[in-house]
């Protein structure tokens, strides 16, 4: 399986500036559709934070829409053996994706796990 390892701040700019050009830059977009179609069970998977996108897959429902269900035990486990810190330094990129946030940055909680610092101290999610 080949993966494609991507830096949370590298992604953000990518999304900065495919919003800020929306009118032309090409480019930009087709990396995300590709970046997107690999998250949600593309062929090829893309490691973030040493978690492959495939896996994260197991938790779309439970970080999507206003109110979703409880994470499964499958997107649990898969919570509790990622990089959370590095992980949640995708925050800001989340809506981009459809996923919801504040349901994001709850899952470490919901899984029984304690919301590291990274996750917490800004707008989405309190203290």
């Amino acid at each position: 399986m080949t993966h494609l390892k991507i830096r949370p701040s590298c992604l953000e700019n990518l999304v900065k500036q495919n919003m800020a050009h929306t009118s032309g830059n090409v480019q930009v977009q087709w990396l995300l559709a590709t970046l997107l179609i690999a998250m949600l069970g593309g062929a090829k998977a893309i490691a973030l934070c040493d978690t492959e996108s495939s896996k994260l897959s197991a938790c779309y429902a439970a970080v999507t829409g206003q109110h979703p269900p409880k994470p499964s035990e499958k997107c649990c486990d898969v919570v509790k053996h990622s990089n959370l810190p590095c992980l949640c330094g995708y925050k800001s990129i989340l809506p981009a994706f459809g996923f919801n946030p504040i349901n994001a940055l709850a899952l470490p909680r919901k899984c029984g796990l304690k919301t590291p610092p990274e996750c917490r101290g800004n707008s989405l999610m309190p203290e």
